[in-house]
């Protein structure tokens, strides 16, 4: 048999996701040699369905306030050193068209093939050396990382673990980053789906499934956090923005509370008309969804006409509206949720760095560490964030 053969890299990195490519380029562009090595057949997979496909590639309001960790300090260092603006001149330098969404979410107006291309070029510019279908069968290290792979054996001084979390296993997603940490004594805090769609208890499944489709503007909360985004009925449960957001907080014991009409305006509309002699379905059908008017309406026993309702009703009426309680069984899993919550123990790390403190060269980067951010491109901020934290000392 031949024997395998034998590369030595001043840097090693595994992932060819964000993060990967990211800190790859910028740590070539300091002059060192840079593999990286990726087990999918081609780069960037995650990337490429961002967005609807077009890449929420960061967002202009990220801040240590957009993201959930047991360290809520962690990512300051490194979101203070690289900033949505950097990235977005890196967009601009490639003359990539882009546009805001919402609320600070900045989109390529094109496909997030251009992103992907970006970092791509960026890594060829700097001559990183990239593998795909490279599986890695085992990493150890004495002076030197020895990784073991499918194309052979890679040995550095240095090593970066990029490798994403646990969503879309169809994508390629695995455990390789958290099992490299156990393998080094690192810690890892509980892992569960986020920025993920919730399903219905069985007593609710009926009503919701019902109304699969319907999409409305509300208010959600679950303890200390709200979101007003918009609520989208499926057949298994409920998503859309309101519900990914409000997922990465939600507990399985808890109940969350909808604000229906969160719109300051149509609540004082409603209020003024106490005295309509309209069916109370067909009046709050001019401020929700037909059909979920008329299905929360007799859920909820309100089939007369709204004149017809004591002051006490008609205010019960107007609480249960501005918080109505559901509650979920679950999520639908790491195949629906964006992002992975926890990760690699933020206490391991060094917020500067992202080098890990008992292991000399080792680094952790984006998805796999213990920050998660909201949905609207601050997963991808991390990313670049502490990608360049980590470039900037090896």
């Amino acid at each position: 048999m031949k024997p395998l053969s034998v590369s030595h890299y001043d840097v090693i990195v595994i992932g060819g996701g964000a993060a990967g490519l990211f800190c790859a380029s910028q740590a070539a562009s300091k002059g060192l040699r840079v593999t990286l090595l990726e087990h999918n057949d081609r780069i960037g997979k995650k990337i490429e369905i961002s967005g609807g496909g077009r890449c929420n590639f960061t967002n202009i309001h990220a801040s240590a306030e957009n993201y959930l960790s047991e360290n809520p300090n962690f990512c300051k260092s490194a979101l203070a050193r690289y900033s949505p603006w950097d990235f977005i001149s890196l967009v601009e330098k490639y003359k990539i068209s882009y546009y805001e969404k919402k609320r600070g979410q900045q989109f390529c107006t094109g496909s997030s093939r251009e992103i992907i291309k970006l970092l791509l070029d960026e890594c060829l510019a700097h001559q990183v050396s990239l593998w795909t279908s490279c599986a890695v069968h085992e990493v150890s290290k004495t002076t030197h990382f020895h990784v073991n792979t499918s194309q052979g054996i890679f040995t550095s001084s240095s090593l970066v673990i990029a490798t994403g979390g646990l969503s879309f296993e169809k994508l390629g997603a695995t455990d390789f980053g958290y099992r490299i940490a156990k393998q080094f004594g690192l810690s890892i805090t509980p892992l569960r789906p986020a920025l993920v769609p919730l399903t219905f208890e069985s007593s609710d499944a009926a009503f919701c499934s019902n109304l699969a489709g319907v999409s409305l503007p509300v208010r959600v909360g679950h303890e200390e956090m709200n979101f007003e985004e918009s609520l989208l009925f499926t057949h298994r449960g409920i998503s859309g923005p309101a519900i990914l957001q409000i997922s990465s907080y939600w507990s399985r014991e808890k109940e969350l509370f909808f604000n229906l009409i969160p719109e300051e305006e149509k609540r004082t509309c409603l209020e003024n008309e106490r005295s309509s002699s309209a069916l109370l379905s067909n009046l709050l059908s001019r401020y929700l969804p037909k059909r979920f008017a008329e299905a929360w309406s007799e859920r909820h026993g309100f089939s007369k006409p709204t004149h017809q309702y004591s002051d006490r009703e008609f205010r019960e009426l107007l609480s249960l509206l501005h918080q109505w309680p559901l509650k979920l069984s679950g999520t639908e899993g790491y195949p629906k949720a964006e992002v992975t919550r926890g990760g690699v123990s933020t206490s391991e790390l060094s917020s500067k760095t992202m080098e890990a403190h008992r292991v000399a060269g080792l680094f952790f980067i984006g998805e796999v560490v213990d920050v998660t951010g909201w949905l609207g491109g601050y997963n991808f901020q991390w990313a670049w964030a502490s990608a360049h934290a980590a470039a900037q000392s090896l």
